[in-house]
C-alpha cells in the first residue's frame, strides 16, 4: 500500500504534476488534435488556472483531465489519484460509502467517482487470451436477485456471469441475459485463441464449444468430486468468483443489473494485474491511470444500463 499522505494525494497540483507524467512522459499531447513539442505551450500568469495548456495548431486550450474520466469534475485532482488508487488496491474493492468518509466529499459524488473509475478500468483490449500451450478456464456463476422475479430454487431469480481466466493470467468476465450454449460458445469463441486448452466443468454447455479448441478440451466433474486431475481444474476461475462474490457481498452489498458489467470490469481489472503476477498496487494504480483517457462517463449515461463488450 502507498503512503496515502503523499503529495498527489494531499495537493492537487502535486496530483497534476503525478498524472501529466503518467499520461504525458515525453511532454504535453493536444487531445483536440495531437499536437506535440513547439506546438503546445503552458499558459502562465495569475489569469489562468495551474495546468492549462495552449494548442498553435487547433488555437484550442486543455489541461491533464480533458478527454478522460476526469474532465469536468469539480473535486479535486488529488482526490480522484487516491480514489483510483484505493479502488485499485482494494483486493475486494473499496465502497462508495468508504470513499466519502476518507475523502470528505458527499456520497452521491463518491458513487459517482467510483463508476468513473470503473469505467477507466475496463479493458479495451481486443486481443485473444491465450495460445498454443495455453489454458483458459471457463465457468459461470450467478449473483444478486432479479427485481420482481419470485426467488426459487433454480437461478432463474439471479444476474448470470461468464467468465474466462487465461491460467496463470488475465481474466475477462460477461454480464450476460441468459447462460446458453450458444452465448456462451460466441463470447467464448471471440475472447480466446483456439489454438488454447479449454478447461470446464461438466456442464454439458461446454461439449459442443470445446470441440473446437485445438489444444483440447479437458473436464472436470464436480458431481463426482472431482475438482482438480493434474491440470485439469477450474480452480483458477473459481478463485476469481471466490474474490467476486466476497466483493460483491461484504463490501458493495447491493449492485443493479444496470451496473453489473462495470463491477465485473473493476474486479477483472485487479485479477488480472494481481500480484501474484508481479504488479504492485502502486503499479496497478498507475495502469488504471493510464485507462482515464478517452472515456467519459456522465451523471446521466452512468443511469443507463452497461452495454456487454464488444465481442468482436
Amino acid at each position: 500500500m502507498a503512503d496515502l499522505t503523499a503529495p498527489q494525494f494531499t495537493d492537487a497540483n502535486a496530483a497534476r504534476q503525478a498524472l501529466e507524467a503518467v499520461r504525458w512522459p515525453n511532454g504535453p499531447v493536444c487531445p483536440h488534435c495531437g499536437s506535440v513539442d513547439d506546438n503546445v505551450t503552458k499558459m502562465e500568469g495569475k489569469a489562468h488556472r495551474p495546468g492549462l495548456y495552449h494548442c498553435k495548431g487547433c488555437k484550442g486550450q486543455f489541461s491533464v483531465t480533458v478527454g478522460t474520466v476526469y474532465e469536468r469534475s469539480h473535486i479535486p485532482l488529488n482526490k480522484w489519484l487516491l480514489a483510483t488508487h484505493l479502488l485499485a488496491a482494494g483486493k475486494k474493492g473499496t465502497s462508495a460509502h468508504q470513499l466519502h468518509r476518507m475523502l470528505g466529499i458527499t456520497y452521491k459524488s463518491a458513487w459517482f467517482m467510483a463508476h468513473r473509475i470503473r469505467e477507466a478500468m475496463k479493458d479495451t483490449s481486443t486481443e485473444p487470451m491465450g495460445g498454443k500451450g495455453q489454458h483458459i478456464e471457463a465457468d459461470e456463476t450467478y449473483i444478486g436477485n432479479k427485481p420482481g422475479v419470485k426467488k426459487a430454487r433454480s437461478t432463474h431469480h439471479k444476474h448470470a456471469v461468464f467468465t474466462l481466466v487465461e491460467r496463470s493470467g488475465k481474466a475477462r468476465s460477461f454480464h450476460v441475459d441468459k447462460v446458453t450454449a450458444k452465448k456462451l460458445a460466441e463470447i467464448t469463441r471471440n475472447n480466446v485463441s483456439l489454438e488454447s486448452t479449454l478447461n470446464t466443468d461438466e456442464a454439458l454447455r461446454y461439449v459442443k464449444m470445446g470441440k473446437g479448441f485445438k489444444g483440447g478440451h479437458q473436464v472436470v466433474n464436480h458431481s463426482k468430486g472431482q475438482y482438480g486431475l493434474g491440470d485439469h481444474t477450474t480452480n483458477s476461475v473459481e478463485g476469481f468468483y471466490s474474490i467476486f462474490k466476497r466483493g460483491m457481498k461484504g463490501v458493495y452489498q447491493h449492485c443493479s443489473e444496470a451496473h453489473l458489467q462495470r463491477y465485473l470490469a473493476e474486479f477483472d481489472f485487479r485479477y488480472s494485474n494481481r500480484a501474484t503476477l508481479g504488479v504492485s498496487d502502486k503499479e496497478r494504480a498507475t495502469k488504471a491511470l493510464k485507462g482515464i483517457e478517452g472515456k467519459r462517463l456522465t451523471y446521466r449515461r452512468i443511469n443507463e444500463r452497461t452495454a456487454t463488450p464488444s465481442l468482436g
